[in-house]
């Protein structure tokens, strides 16, 4: 739902910050007022294209500001979820347009892209009335509305699993049997196992073959260095680090018989006399033991050159190549049996495709049923909405595909003739933009909002009726505010009455600029701009009590159908 809008600086407002209700809100003002710029702004936070001539004159920029209570929208939730644009449950669509014409958006006040917002915008917020933002003119959108009217669920899903578990082992015996190519794809992995099991490594043996290498084409520094080391600790001249710390102990010890004090620091030269021998005595074996192998060294310079041959040759490092003979030789061992298995896999599609006709029927069926249900329903409507003769065909076609479809055997097609005599046309192609308000508010209203978009904005949805059948629009929008959050923008007082709440758009001018306001109405401000939409310029008593008498009527009226 809809909780608040803000807008600033677009076109002729200058600001505004608008809470919202349950219900129906209904939006009233006069002719050129700018009545329609609060869903000019939730078009542009659905995403829709910006245009410089949108900021208000003078102003560098526009901004606008959604917020969102996500309570009863999981799908949106799991969205933000998805897109790790979620924060705490809270739902805010901002999109800063500059004079220059360019734009930026944020989701919950992180940078996101124009799409991310479209995305997310449609299942927040339906706006009916304009050709591009009706998500009713989407023939999937027309599937999913069906089946929630079927009340499908349950059923979709059936079909829906069953589709995919048979195009996943479809995927598997494919892949098993090889097709053409399995003799061709058999001795290329016999081949391919062969090098690797001949000189891929597991990565410890991997790493202690990598040391080896490093010493054995190092060994001649290795065994001069370690001489050297040995002649600096225990060598023959007199600066050899053992012998002086001979002469340092034997110093030492004459001088602590004068000072026991010095006790403890002969103990410390003792330990380092110590361990200067064992690192002595260490560093002779390991010049010993330094390989002087030229074949040896070879032989492991080769094994590394056939590794990272490898390595290029299947694009991975050398530390992964023992995993991937670990594949190689599991795929060649279910080639090589593939037999049995593919058997195993046919009978278990067979099943599938067994199951899936059968989930399939029963949707179809469900579908066929509900399909007439709701064409003659929403026929009904349109003929109460001022749409006499008017006739809406729910269309189910074949799908393309005689494999399992997850979505079904069928696709829908929303049919309509606004006019007796005229063949029905798809709904996508119906061109009176007042005739498509109207008959997506009857499928809204036949369908109690089963769709789970949780705000739905009609855009002069009144546009060319008057008298009872205005009632009768206000009538079937308040109903359908019972069960959905509903904004709708109109000029008749027969819709406004109806509303649960009431905005009123107005313009001032100082002579020097021009700007919108727009006023939330108590009782008394509705009462009297119901009057102006009833009279006119000139306001009388009696306009003023008529107007009185339609808040009154309708607040009885929908008393009454909530009982």
């Amino acid at each position: 739902m809809l909780t608040s809008l803000y807008v600033r600086h677009l076109a002729v407002v200058e600001e505004a910050d608008i809470a919202f209700g349950h219900g129906l809100t209904v939006v009233s003002g006069e002719t050129g007022a700018g009545k329609s710029l609060l869903v000019d702004a939730l078009m542009l936070l659905a995403g829709a294209r910006a245009d410089s001539n949108i900021v208000r004159a003078g102003s560098d920029r526009a901004e606008l500001v959604a917020e969102f209570d996500l309570t009863d929208l999981p799908e949106a939730s799991d969205w933000l979820k998805q897109e790790e644009l979620d924060e705490d449950g809270a739902c805010q669509l901002r999109r800063v347009i500059r004079a220059e014409g360019n734009s930026r958006a944020w989701i919950n006040g992180r940078p996101a892209t124009i799409g991310q917002m479209g995305d997310l915008a449609a299942l927040l917020v339906e706006i009916h009335g304009q050709h591009e933002h009706q998500a009713l003119l989407e023939r999937a959108h027309q599937l999913n509305l069906l089946d929630a009217y079927a009340e499908n669920e349950a059923r979709v899903a059936s079909v829906r699993d069953c589709a995919l578990q048979w195009r996943e082992l479809g995927a598997r015996i494919r892949k098993l049997s090889g097709g053409e190519d399995r003799d061709h794809r058999l001795g290329l992995l016999r081949h391919e196992l062969a090098e690797l099991e001949k000189w891929a490594l597991p990565p410890a043996q991997l790493a202690e073959l990598e040391a080896s290498h490093k010493r054995l084409a190092n060994a001649s520094k290795l065994t001069e260095g370690i001489t050297g080391v040995v002649e600096l600790l225990d060598g023959d001249s007199e600066f050899a680090l053992r012998q002086s710390l001979g002469r340092a102990h034997a110093e030492l010890s004459r001088l602590s018989t004068l000072d026991d004090r010095l006790a403890p620091m002969l103990e410390l030269l003792d330990n380092a006399q110590i361990q200067l021998n064992e690192a002595v005595d260490g560093l002779g074996r390991y010049a010993q033991d330094v390989d002087l192998d030229p074949e040896r060294y070879a032989e492991v310079d080769t094994h590394l050159a056939r590794l990272h041959e490898l390595s290029r040759k299947h694009r991975l490092p050398a530390a992964e190549l023992d995993d991937k003979r670990a594949a190689l030789q599991t795929e060649l061992t279910e080639l090589e049996n593939a037999g049995e298995a593919l058997e195993r896999l046919g009978a278990q599609r067979d099943q599938l495709q067994r199951d899936y006709t059968k989930a399939a029927d029963a949707l179809s069926k469900a579908r066929i049923t509900a399909a007439k249900r709701l064409g003659k329903e929403v026929s009904t409507l349109m003929s109460e909405l001022g749409m006499a003769g008017g006739v809406l065909q729910v269309a189910l076609e074949p799908a393309e595909s005689n494999d399992p479809d997850p979505q079904g055997r069928e696709r829908c097609e929303l049919l309509v003739s606004a006019n007796p005599g005229q063949p029905p046309r798809p709904l996508r192609k119906v061109a009176s933009g007042g005739e498509l308000a109207r008959i997506s508010l009857a499928i809204e209203v036949a369908t109690l909002g089963k769709d789970t978009i949780g705000c739905m904005v009609f855009d002069e949805v009144d546009s060319g009726i008057g008298g009872a059948v205005a009632e009768v629009v206000g009538q079937k929008l308040r109903a359908l505010g019972t069960r959905c959050q509903v904004l709708c923008v109109t000029h008749l007082p027969q819709v406004a009455a109806q509303g649960h709440a009431h905005l009123r758009v107005s313009k001032h001018s100082d002579g020097d600029s021009t700007h919108t306001r727009i006023d939330s109405l108590n009782t008394e401000g509705r009462r009297d701009e119901l009057a102006r939409m009833l009279g006119g310029v000139e306001i009388t008593r009696e306009t003023k009590a008529h107007a009185k008498q339609m808040l009154e009527r309708a607040q009885t009226a929908s008393g009454v159908a909530s009982q």
